[in-house]
């Protein structure tokens, strides 16, 4: 009878891929003859993994012993790596021996598990490596391309491009030439939010799709779904909602072979139109998803924004105490303060099912005393100060976030530094003082702030380091100027690539130490090339344009006393009904009528009256009379013509 191991060699060299039963059969028959061969244990978790049996295959290296475990240090990774037990497959790969690590194979399952751990920076690494490491196999070198491609746009995804170099963040016209470079190029622009490129991406990856010779009609229906579903998405964000529904209908959901994609389709197909629909059945069609298992798994931007849609059709709902529970559960689990934009979205959210979605003061009072619960939620916080800035109170909103802010300073746990300093909230304190007009307070929380990130490893807060110096430079005293060379000295550290860094660099030492600065001269673009074509008298002579500061309505009550003052209404002009404009108007107009010069009385009694009045008649002359006897004296008026008229009696004593 022939042995074991030479029937399953035999069999081995009899067979092909699609024999893979027939090879864990052998190697079963082969294990039960010698429990101990090692090349038929091997063959045996070799079969599972390509009949996609990985817990089988976990299984029987489990019961192989640690030799087994040894020998099958790839097999056990990638079969923790199917299951997505992504720490453990991580672990794994780091117990291989120091020839096997180090080949192409281990390379590989490595990027793979660092990407779908959401480590995209050691992704990315190891697949530049390997693009650029000898010894690829033919095809390796389109795939490595396609990968690599694909770390950079979760980058951008995750906020962590500033990292990325230069030639690496915009794409170029080699990923035309392919529809998945295409796809991935497509998806860093969407990253990065430039809709209208991952358009033009996203209508070639179809395009080049659907012309492939290389693929079968199914194979490029497989292809396709995806590149659909992304392109609706995008069509929705650039406002052509029409386009992306119609899109949108156009795929069938239960077509897409990935679990993932599907769920994706399905959310993003509630999602486009969604104004005007009923909640309650939305809420309905979105909780008939597909169930994902822990093998397939969204990235956490992806299941970021599946949550916070739902949470939003909760609301709509009306289910407030839900809502409010599982943010709150999510919240308390998490670590506090957080500057996590993930966290603080569920901050706001739980703020606006504890306000029952209302607005304004009716909020703002609600939700103050769930703040005294929750002192160190970030997004709370920020839900409130907006609040305040809507009502036109950004003093209130400055004295509690100073508040919020002085007690990250007070505690010594680690970490909370970082939290009082994250550029969010700087940016939300720069904002506040700009409100009123307070440089000086801008310019001191940007100097703490880049002492803060100075020396820091990464450039999480590049952009913050370079807004600061900027804002530094333009200081009038020395501390400031010191303050800013620091800040870009740190950020040339990092990338002497970065224009705005030399540039700052340059502009703040260069009075003080010019030895600093000489050796970045030679990268700065002349003066003399950049005010080509500017006409600077021009410019002079039109002045500077000054953006005056919004000035908010004071909020304090008038003293007791102080009377209010009452606006003047403008009354509107009213003209005559004959009024003729080409017409002059009476300039007597304003006279009352019987003083004016075209006034002719009716009567005799009219005609009287008209003499005795005293503008245009007759003044009457009057005398005066003694009294007989030293009575005294009268007056009386003359009859108008007469000269002397005859006395009057005298009455009797």
């Amino acid at each position: 009878m022939a042995q074991p191991a030479a029937t399953l060699t035999s069999l081995l060299r009899a067979s092909t891929i699609q024999d893979d039963d027939e090879i864990l059969k052998a190697a079963n028959l082969a294990i039960k003859s010698s429990k101990n061969d090692i090349n038929a244990q091997h063959t045996r978790v070799t079969a599972l993994l390509k009949l996609d049996r990985f817990d089988d295959a976990l299984r029987a290296i489990a019961e192989g012993g640690d030799v087994l475990a040894q020998e099958c240090v790839f097999e056990k990774s990638y079969a923790l790596y199917k299951q997505g037990q992504l720490q453990d497959a991580d672990q794994t790969l780091k117990t291989a021996s120091a020839p096997s690590d180090s080949s192409r194979a281990f390379r590989h399952l490595a990027a793979q598990v660092a990407y779908r751990a959401e480590n995209f920076p050691d992704a990315a690494d190891i697949y530049r490596h390997l693009s650029q490491a000898p010894g690829g196999v033919p095809g390796e070198e389109n795939d490595l391309k396609i990968n690599l491609l694909a770390a950079r746009a979760q980058m951008e995804w995750k906020g962590l491009g500033n990292i990325l170099d230069e030639n690496e963040k915009q794409p170029s016209r080699d990923h035309l030439e392919a529809f998945e470079t295409a796809y991935n190029a497509a998806c860093t622009c969407i990253a990065k939010h430039d809709h209208t490129r991952a358009s033009i991406f996203l209508k070639r990856a179809r395009d080049l799709c659907e012309a492939s010779e290389d693929l079968s009609a199914d194979e490029k229906k497989t292809e396709l779904l995806p590149i659909m579903v992304q392109h609706a998405y995008v069509l929705s964000k650039l406002g052509k909602e029409e386009e992306a529904v119609t899109l949108h209908r156009s795929i069938v959901t239960s077509d897409i072979s990935e679990a993932p994609t599907r769920v994706v389709a399905h959310n993003n197909d509630v999602a486009i139109g969604i104004s005007g629909r009923n909640p309650y059945l939305t809420q309905r069609i979105l909780e008939s998803a597909t169930t994902l298992s822990d093998s397939d798994r969204l990235f956490e931007h992806q299941a970021s924004i599946i949550r916070r849609n739902r949470y939003a059709i909760d609301l709509e709902a009306q289910k407030f105490e839900g809502v409010e529970f599982s943010t709150s559960k999510l919240i308390v689990a998490s670590p506090s303060p957080s500057a996590s934009v993930e966290i603080a979205g569920l901050g706001v959210i739980g703020a606006a099912a504890h306000a029952r979605m209302q607005t304004g003061p009716a909020a703002l009072k609600k939700i103050l005393s769930l703040l005294e619960r929750r002192p160190t939620d970030v997004g709370l916080l920020l839900t409130i100060i907006q609040l305040y800035v809507q009502m036109k109170n950004p003093g209130q909103a400055l004295s509690l976030l100073d508040a919020f802010l002085k007690r990250l300073e007070a505690a010594s746990t680690p970490g909370y530094e970082d939290v009082r300093f994250a550029p969010g909230l700087v940016a939300v304190v720069v904002s506040l003082y700009q409100l009123q007009g307070r440089q000086n307070s801008i310019r001191a929380e940007l100097a703490r702030a880049s002492r803060h990130w100075r020396g820091k490893p990464g450039e999480s807060a590049a952009s913050l380091l370079r807004e600061a110096g900027v804002e530094l430079l333009r200081s009038s005293n020395t501390e400031g100027i010191a303050s800013a060379g620091e800040t870009f000295k740190d950020l040339v550290a990092k990338s002497d690539k970065d224009a705005v860094a030399v540039a700052g660099l340059v502009a703040a030492f260069a009075n003080n130490d010019y030895t600093k600065v000489e050796p970045y001269l030679q990268n700065l673009t002349p003066a003399e090339k950049l005010l080509a074509g500017i006409n600077v008298q021009g410019l002079i002579d039109a002045g500077v344009v000054s953006i005056p500061s919004p000035a908010f309505a004071s909020k304090k009550r008038p003293a007791d006393g102080e009377a209010e003052k009452s606006r003047k209404r403008r009354r509107k002009k009213r003209l005559p009904k004959n009024y003729e404009e080409s017409k002059q108007p009476d300039p007597e107009r304003w006279l009352p009528l019987r003083d004016r010069s075209t006034y002719r009385p009716k009567g005799k009694k009219g005609k009287k009256r008209a003499q005795e009045i005293t503008q245009g008649g007759v003044v009457r002359e009057e005398e005066t009379l003694e009294l007989v006897g030293g009575a005294g004296a009268v007056k009386v008026e003359k009859a108008p013509g007469v000269q002397g008229g005859k006395k009057k009696k005298k009455g009797k004593k």
